[in-house]
This record gives structure tokens, sequence and C-alpha cells, in this order.
């Protein structure tokens, strides 16, 4: 309970900070957006860690980047790429999406999800059953698995082909726990930790830019990057997403959909997604990327969820 009220005053504290750039009415010197991507700079650059900020509303093209060109660790924001690499694969006739895999003892990795925990021999899922484990509770096994099916060349080859640089899918979950653990261990102090942790942040595989998330999200909004049926199941997919509620949709009105994926490890905190406003105001793709911070996760989720917020304002209540 004290968790939680902490987290909800730091949410709307931070809200309230950046709200006050929004009035109903632009009487500022610069225009609404200006003003938000100023807010947002100053609250960014005051962090205990790096920030990176994408923002594009689809139907208007008005957008705004901060930090949009540095490398962040993509965390479980990955599975996105991923899962645009498997539908793909499936609409190309590779394999079917109602396939069954057996899970294997082998295939259980750490991390989180709920595959690890069951017991095999025993269990056998359809491959879109799988991507659900993997967008809904984030599900490290349901992950790997999937990633070995599709290849990370292939990921990797099909974000280049659609002119997306700046993201890269090259470890499996459970190596980059593996990584991470190896990092940390024996390490007693903050300081100690803190410089693992930011040497961590700068390994380059599985790592992507806010912009470069963003442009994916965005090609998948537009079925630019594959056929429309095929962006409508990842969105779908991603519509049920389960983690990080704290996040983008911490403080959006309840009932906004919003289709996004999560990603945690090593003092990054991520969300990156779709929300769809109200009354045919249109879809605003949204990424925001954190590293290198050391405080309590739900002081990030706080950040992420007052950005969210008042990039939601700016184009719900503004032309």
């Amino acid at each position: 309970m004290r968790s939680h009220l902490r987290k909800t005053l730091a949410a709307a504290c931070l809200f309230l900070l950046l709200a006050s750039i929004l009035p109903a009415q632009e009487g500022g010197k610069l225009p609404v957006l200006d003003r938000l991507k100023a807010r947002i700079e100053r609250v960014v650059r005051n962090a205990d860690g790096t920030v990176g900020v994408a923002v594009r509303h689809i139907e208007s093209g008005r957008g705004l980047v901060v930090n949009g060109d540095i490398l962040f660790p993509m965390a479980s924001a990955f599975k996105v790429p991923i899962l645009t690499e498997l539908v793909a694969q499936a609409a190309e006739g590779k394999f079917s999406l109602e396939d069954e895999i057996v899970v294997a003892k082998d295939d259980q990795h750490p991390g989180s999800g709920m595959i690890s925990s069951l017991i095999v021999p025993g269990i056998k899922l359809s491959v879109l059953n799988m991507a659900h484990f993997m967008m809904m509770i984030s599900d490290n096994s349901a992950t790997d698995m999937l990633l070995e099916k599709v290849g990370p060349a292939n990921v990797n080859a099909r974000l280049r082909a659609a002119g997306i640089e700046g993201m890269t899918v090259g470890r499996s979950c459970q190596a980059m726990i593996q990584d991470y653990r190896q990092a940390v261990s024996g390490l007693k102090t903050r300081e100690e930790r803190k410089k693992a942790i930011v040497a961590y942040g700068e390994n380059p595989d599985d790592a992507a830019t806010p912009v470069a998330m963003n442009t994916l999200l965005e090609k998948i909004v537009r079925k630019e990057i594959l056929d429309p049926a095929s962006c409508d199941l990842i969105l779908a997919v991603m519509r049920k997403c389960e983690t990080g509620e704290a996040r983008i949709k911490g403080l959006l009105p309840p009932g906004t959909a919003v289709a996004h994926k999560t990603g945690t490890i090593a003092g990054t905190v991520n969300d990156c997604g779709v929300i769809t406003l109200p009354d045919g105001q249109g879809r605003i793709v949204l990424t925001v990327f954190c590293k290198d911070f050391m405080g309590p996760t739900e002081d990030v989720e706080a950040l992420i969820a007052g950005i969210a917020r008042v990039v939601y304002d700016c184009f719900y209540f503004t032309d």
C-alpha cells in the first residue's frame, strides 16, 4: 500500500509539473508542441539516468524527439521486432501460426513469464499462443523459442529492408540476463554497480534508439512494413500486454486503448506503443526509453507515465 501511494504521488507530481506547459489556449511565445518538447527536455535533463523520447501523431504527422538518436538497451521491448518477423514469416508461408511447439526442459529460461515454472514434459503451445505469452506477460522462455525459430539475422534484415537503422536484435533473453548477472557479480558499492550498469547499457546488441523503435511502430500502424492483416494482428497482440500498467498507461484516462510493450533490466525501464485517442482524434506512437537509473523502478515508471499523459493531452486538446 505504501509503495502504491508513493508511486501515485510521484506520478501525479510529475504530471502536474509537465502539464503546466499545456494551457487550454496557446498564449505562449512558442507553439504548444515546442513547449511540450522544451518541458520534456527539462525533465529529461534533470533525471537520474538517461531518457530518450520519440513521439509521432499519425494523422497529423506532427511529432518530437528528445535524445532520439541515443542507443538504449531494449530489454523486453525487443520483442516487438521479434513479433514483427514472426508474423511476417507466417504470412510468407514458412510456418503456420497454428503450428504447435513442444517445450523441453532446456527451453525454460529465467526471468519473466510463466513457462519456466511449469512442469515438462507436457507443455505444447501454438506459435500464436507463444507470441501471446511473449507480448502479454513478457515470457522469456516463449521469446527465446520464437527468436530461435525466426532467427536474429532475419529480424535485423527485415528492419534494414524497411529502412530502419539504429535497432539490432542479438542476444536471447537468457543471454541478456546471464550477461547482466556476470556484470554485477560481486559488486558491493553503489558506485561499482552504477559503473557496471552504465557499461552494460552501452552494449549495442539488443539496443535501439527511440527514433528507430518509433519508426517500426509507425510502419506497423500505417501498414507499411507488412500486409494490413499482419499489421492488425501485431497490434491486436500488443493490446493484450499486461505488464507496465504504471508506465504509458499509468496516468491515461481509464479505458484508453494502448498497444504497447515494456522492457526492464539493469537500470533500464522502457515502454513503447500506440495510444488511440478518443473522439476520432487519431493515434500517437510513443517510445520512452530510460537507462542508467539506480533508484526504484516506480520512480522511472512515474516519469514515463507523466510524459505519456502530457503527450496525450497535447494531441487531444490542441489542434
